[in-house]
C-alpha cells in the first residue's frame, strides 16, 4: 500500500469517527456549504485544514450519503387500486380484434404532395367500425383499451362510440391516468354508480349533496324512465340553484317533453336568468297546445295576412313595431344582432315560435305547399320562409319541411323556401331516412355535387342505392369532363365511408387512368384513377370488416 492510499484511508476513518460522534442534523448542509465555498475558505467540523481537506470532504460526503439513505423511513404503503370491473358482453371475434389493432395503429394514405395514394385511410374507418361493434354488443379487448383511449383523446368525434365500446373499464383506467380524464367528464356522473329507482332516500341524498355531474346524470336517468318524477325532483331545489345549473337542468326536460311539463316551464318564464327564460320559451314553443304557443300564434298571425285584391293573392307582412314586456317574457330577445333590423328580428322570432298547424286557417285554408308558393310582398319572402324553416325543424313537422324544400329538380337549388344549404340540411333531418336519400339523389342529378356536400352529411349510412348511384354517376361525369379532382375530394371521402360496399363491383371500370382531353386539367386523369382505386379498396375493406364483426 502506498503512502497516499494509507493517508486517504486514515482520513476516511477519522471522518467516520467524527461523523459518528457528532450526529448534528445539519451535517449535510455543512458539507455542501464547504464544497461550494472551498475548504480553503471553510473547513467542515472534524476535518483538519490543509491540502488533504478536499479528499476528507469527499469521504465525509460519501459517509453522510450512506447515512442519509440508510436512515430513511419507509413510506406508508399505497392502497392498491380496486380491480377493473368485469365486462359481461361477448368478446370480439379474433379477426375483428386484429382489425381493431390495425385501425388504431396504422395511418396510411398520408403521402406527401397532397396525394393520398390508393391505400384506405384506416383512421377514418375507425368511427364506423366502432359503431358496428357497438351494434353487435361486443366488449373491447382489454389490451387495446389504452390505444383506444389515446385515439379518443385526440379526436373528440370518436369519444361517444369509443367510450361506449370500452365500457366501465374506460372510467376505471381514466382514474389512473390523467391523460384520459376526458372519459370521466364524458361519462355522466364521472362513471359513478347511481342509486336504483327504488332507493328514494339514496336518490334524494345524491340530488341534495352530490357533485354537479352526478346530479345531472341522476336527473337524466330519472327523466328517461319517469319524466314526472324527474321534474318533481328538480322542483324541490329549483329556487336555490345557480343560474348556470338551472339552465343545464332545464335542458334535461327535452327528453320526454310533454304537456305535463307546461306549468313548470311557465314558471321558468319568470326566471331571473335570461338564458333560462329563453330555454323555457323554446321548450314551450315545441308544445303546439301550450299557452305560450297560442300567444305566439296570435302575435305572428297579426303580422301575416293574404291580400286577395292582388292577382295572384299575395302574402303581406307587417312586422311588430316594438318588443313589449309580454314578448320578452315569452322568450323574444329584444336586442337584434349587429346588422339586423329590429323589426325583422322580432318578426322572425314570433313566426318561429308559432305552431305551424295554425297557418292554414289563417291563410285561407291552404296547404303548406300552397302557402309557400304564394308571393310575398316587400321583400319579406326570405325572412318569412327562413322563420318557417326554423319552426319546421323545431316542431319536427315533415309536411312543412317538404313544402319548404320543394322538389329536388326545381330550377333553383334553393327550392321555394329554404334560403341556405344549412337550412335545407336541417329540413331534411325531419324526413325519414329513405325519403331523405331519395331527395338528395334527385338534387344531385339536377344540380351536381358542387352544392350537395352538406346535404350528403345528413343522409343515413350506408347510403341507399338511389343516392349511391347518383353520387357515383356525378363523380363519373366530373371525371370524364376532366374536372379538377381535388374539388371533389370531400365527396370522395364521404363516399369511402358511406357508399354501400356492394357498389364496389360497379366501380372497377373507373380505376383505369382516363384519356385526358384538351380541356382537362393536367394530371387529373392520374388523380381520378387513384381516387377510384382507393374508393374500391376501401369499400372492400369495409365489407371485410362487416364480415369479421359477424364472426364469419
Amino acid at each position: 500500500m502506498d503512502r497516499t492510499s494509507a493517508r486517504n484511508k486514515t482520513s476516511a476513518r477519522d471522518t467516520v469517527s467524527a461523523t459518528d460522534s457528532t450526529s448534528a442534523p445539519d451535517a449535510w448542509e455543512e458539507l455542501v456549504t464547504s464544497a461550494l465555498l472551498g475548504t480553503a475558505r471553510r473547513t467542515p467540523p472534524g476535518i483538519e485544514p490543509g491540502p488533504e481537506a478536499p479528499v476528507a470532504l469527499l469521504d465525509a460526503a460519501a459517509v453522510e450519503t450512506i447515512r442519509r439513505r440508510a436512515g430513511l423511513r419507509p413510506a406508508r404503503a399505497v392502497q392498491r387500486p380496486q380491480p377493473a370491473p368485469g365486462d359481461p358482453r361477448p368478446p370480439l371475434p379474433a379477426a375483428a380484434a386484429r382489425r381493431l389493432a390495425m385501425l388504431l395503429t396504422d395511418r396510411p394514405g398520408t403521402g406527401g404532395g397532397g396525394r393520398r395514394g390508393t391505400a384506405p385511410d384506416l383512421m377514418e374507418l375507425l368511427p364506423q367500425w366502432l359503431a358496428a361493434a357497438n351494434t353487435h354488443g361486443y366488449a373491447a379487448p382489454p389490451q387495446l383499451l389504452p390505444a383506444l383511449l389515446d385515439a379518443a383523446r385526440g379526436r373528440t368525434d370518436l369519444r361517444p362510440s369509443a367510450l361506449a365500446f370500452a365500457g366501465s373499464r374506460a372510467t376505471w383506467l381514466a382514474r389512473l391516468n390523467p391523460d384520459w380524464r376526458f372519459a370521466l367528464r364524458a361519462t355522466p356522473g364521472g362513471g359513478a354508480a347511481l342509486p336504483p329507482a327504488q332507493d328514494t332516500a339514496g336518490i334524494r341524498l345524491l340530488w341534495e349533496e352530490g357533485l354537479f355531474a352526478e346530479r345531472v346524470a341522476l336527473l337524466a336517468a330519472i327523466r328517461a324512465r319517469e319524466p314526472a318524477a324527474a321534474r318533481e325532483l328538480l322542483a324541490t331545489t329549483w329556487a336555490t340553484e345557480r343560474a348556470e345549473d338551472r339552465l343545464m337542468f332545464l335542458d334535461s326536460l327535452r327528453t320526454g317533453l310533454g304537456p305535463d311539463d307546461e306549468p313548470f316551464l311557465e314558471q321558468a318564464l319568470a326566471d331571473r336568468s335570461r338564458n333560462v327564460r329563453a330555454t323555457a320559451a323554446e321548450l314551450l314553443s315545441a308544445l303546439p297546445d301550450s299557452a305560450l304557443a297560442a300567444r305566439m300564434a296570435v302575435r305572428a298571425a297579426a303580422c301575416v295576412a293574404v291580400d286577395r285584391t292582388q292577382d295572384p293573392p299575395t302574402i303581406v307582412v307587417e312586422a311588430p313595431h316594438e318588443c313589449d314586456t309580454g314578448m320578452e317574457r315569452d322568450g323574444v330577445v329584444p336586442k337584434a344582432p349587429s346588422g339586423r333590423g329590429e323589426r325583422s328580428w322580432w318578426f322572425g322570432q314570433l313566426v318561429e315560435a308559432a305552431p305551424l298547424g295554425g297557418w292554414s286557417g289563417r291563410l285561407g285554408g291552404r296547404t303548406p305547399a300552397e302557402i309557400v308558393a304564394l308571393p310575398v310582398a316587400d321583400d319579406w319572402r326570405n325572412e318569412l320562409h327562413a322563420a318557417w324553416c326554423r319552426a319546421a325543424v323545431r316542431q319536427r313537422d315533415a309536411g312543412w319541411a317538404r313544402a319548404l324544400l320543394g322538389t329536388p329538380a326545381a330550377p333553383e337549388a334553393g327550392g321555394p323556401g329554404a334560403v341556405s344549404l344549412a337550412e335545407r340540411a336541417k329540413l331534411l333531418g325531419t324526413l325519414g331516412s329513405a325519403e331523405r336519400a331519395e331527395w338528395v339523389a334527385g338534387f344531385i342529378a339536377t344540380h351536381g355535387l358542387s352544392e350537395a356536400f352538406q346535404l350528403l352529411g345528413v343522409c343515413g349510412v350506408p347510403w341507399a342505392a338511389p343516392l349511391g348511384r347518383a353520387v357515383v354517376d356525378a363523380l363519373n361525369i366530373a371525371r370524364d369532363a376532366g374536372s379538377y379532382p381535388w374539388s371533389f375530394s370531400g365527396v370522395m371521402g364521404l363516399a369511402e365511408r358511406c357508399l354501400d360496399p356492394a357498389e364496389a363491383g360497379r366501380l372497377e371500370g373507373l380505376m383505369a387512368v382516363p384519356d385526358e382531353g384538351e380541356d382537362a386539367s393536367p394530371g387529373a386523369g392520374g388523380y381520378w384513377a387513384e381516387a377510384f382505386q382507393r374508393l374500391v379498396t376501401t369499400l372492400r375493406l369495409r365489407a371485410a370488416m362487416a364480415e369479421e364483426l359477424k364472426g364469419a
